[in-house]
């Protein structure tokens, strides 16, 4: 018995140290690294990334970190700082940049048109913006060809800072890769009966997912989840909501629901809830961006296809 012990005391030590910064970047981590150790989650599911203090344990963390996994300045912003003063000796791994992953333009706040794509020509002469003015849509983790991406680039970073434990992050990304196709089939059963359905969101933050199942997406309330919409945004909104028969807007758990009430108030639209990285409502850990993207497409059916 002491000797079982001693060996498992052993190989927790010896197991790497690995910090992700946001609840879906940490369960794709938990997800490649299960069985041989748990990486630690910066941001509380509750916290916005956009806005969040580090703690100083959270400090320690990342001092002792070999490996930092997050997906980019935009998304965790307050991870600039702390990279370069804190996190000297770790390997980063930036996932919006990882071999695979390729990012969008983001869309305009407010009304969009159903032929505007996040990279198309209309788009970028409707923004009446210069090439490199575009800001770059970030949440790359809603996507399942990206969640093969991420857990490809996470399982080659762990081997190479943890060899001895390559063949266990091997074999959990296949297991991993195996899941994402069936969860891929799921969601298109469970999304057949919303396909050209209209509905809006509170900020968007849903890009690469209703691009990737072929979803209707009418507009967004704001044009991110950091600044409020004016009067004229919500008139348009408004608007688009009868026009295009809109079924439903969707507010997010970590903002306050009073906008969401106004656009739809005398509409025939209905309300409900989406959250883009899960961490209010979801555990951490391996399972939880299998659940994310579940809650994702339960949320738009129940909404937009009830009963279906």
């Amino acid at each position: 018995m002491f000797c079982l012990a001693a060996l498992a005391a052993a190989a927790q030590a010896a197991a790497p140290r690995v910090v992700a910064t946001i609840s879906p970047v940490h369960s794709l981590t938990a997800a490649v690294m299960e069985g041989v150790a748990s990486p630690r989650l910066l941001v509380p599911g509750t916290a916005s990334p956009h806005n969040y203090t580090l703690k100083p344990s959270d400090a320690r963390a990342l001092a002792q970190a070999q490996l930092i996994v997050w997906v980019g300045e935009e998304v965790e912003p307050f991870m600039e700082k702390p990279l370069a003063a804190l996190a000297k000796k770790a390997r980063v791994l930036e996932l919006s940049k990882a071999p695979g992953v390729t990012l969008l333009d983001a869309r305009e706040g407010g009304v969009w048109e159903a032929h505007e794509e996040g990279d198309g020509k209309e788009k970028k002469e409707a923004a009446g913006k210069k090439e490199e003015h575009h800001e770059k849509d970030m949440h790359v983790w809603l996507s399942p060809v990206h969640a093969k991406a991420i857990a490809r680039a996470l399982a080659q970073a762990l081997s190479e800072i943890d060899a001895p434990n390559a063949s266990a992050y091997r074999a959990n990304l296949e297991r991993f890769l195996a899941r994402i196709d069936a969860l891929d089939n799921e969601l298109k059963e469970t999304l057949k009966p919303v396909l050209g359905k209209p509905y809006i969101v509170f900020h968007d933050a849903y890009q690469y997912f209703d691009r990737y199942y072929g979803l209707s997406p009418a507009g967004s309330i704001s044009a991110t989840s950091a600044h409020a919409p004016g009067a004229k945004r919500l008139y348009e909104i408004r608007k688009k909501i009868i026009e295009s028969k809109a079924g439903c807007v969707f507010r997010e758990p970590q903002f306050d629901s009073k906008l969401v009430a106004t656009v739809v108030s005398g509409t025939q639209a209905k309300v409900g809830v989406l959250d883009p990285d899960g961490g209010a409502t979801i555990p951490p850990g391996p399972g939880a961006y299998f659940q994310l993207m579940r809650n994702l497409a339960g949320a738009l059916r129940a909404c937009l296809a009830p009963g279906s």
